[in-house]
């Protein structure tokens, strides 16, 4: 977390949380939700504004994190914004190499790859150190070769069960009463 947020923290304790108007889609992009956004639609049905700003971006990613309650949050100075979630909060990015391709975050963040989990829609989902993620679907070639190397033999798993499985919400929006 940026040190500037840690005094903010200490300055302002008590900042309302915001719900809804921050998400991270599929392919790890952020997107702002304001509420005509919201009033639409929920996410990823009705997506929002693309975050296209890279200082934006970089500080969200920074700053990003989940509570106790597995709800992801953005630390914005003093007040947290959860995020939504199209599939899991982490999405990973691969890297070939000789072995088993490295994994990165969306955040930039390297990951070590525990177990690999395919869904019902096909989806290729990693459970890591940092947590569950769905691999970008500009790496699938890079995935399927791992797969295929026997370097990774992913297991079948219903999607609706991987965030309670896992720990994590896709919607604090949702859960508000549930969450600080």
């Amino acid at each position: 977390m940026d040190e500037i947020v840690k005094a903010a923290l200490k300055k302002w304790p008590n900042v309302p949380a915001c719900r809804g108007w921050l998400a991270l889609d599929a392919r790890g992009d952020w997107y702002m939700r304001d509420e005509r956004v919201q009033r639409a639609g929920p996410f990823p049905q009705v997506k929002g504004s693309r975050i296209l700003h890279d200082k934006l971006r970089e500080f969200i990613q920074r700053n990003y994190l989940a509570d106790e309650h597995g709800a992801w949050f953005f630390q914005n100075g003093p007040q947290r914004v959860y995020v939504e979630l199209e599939a899991a909060p982490w999405v990973w990015r691969l890297i070939a190499g000789e072995g088993a391709p490295a994994v990165v975050s969306h955040t930039g963040a390297p990951a070590r790859v525990a177990e690999a989990l395919v869904d019902e829609r096909g989806r290729l989902f990693l459970a890591t150190d940092l947590g569950l993620g769905l691999v970008h679907t500009l790496d699938m070639d890079s995935a399927a070769d791992a797969v295929e190397r026997g370097l990774w033999a992913p297991r079948e798993v219903v999607f609706a069960e991987l965030p309670a499985r896992h720990g994590y919400r896709l919607s604090p929006a949702g859960d508000a009463a549930q969450l600080p």
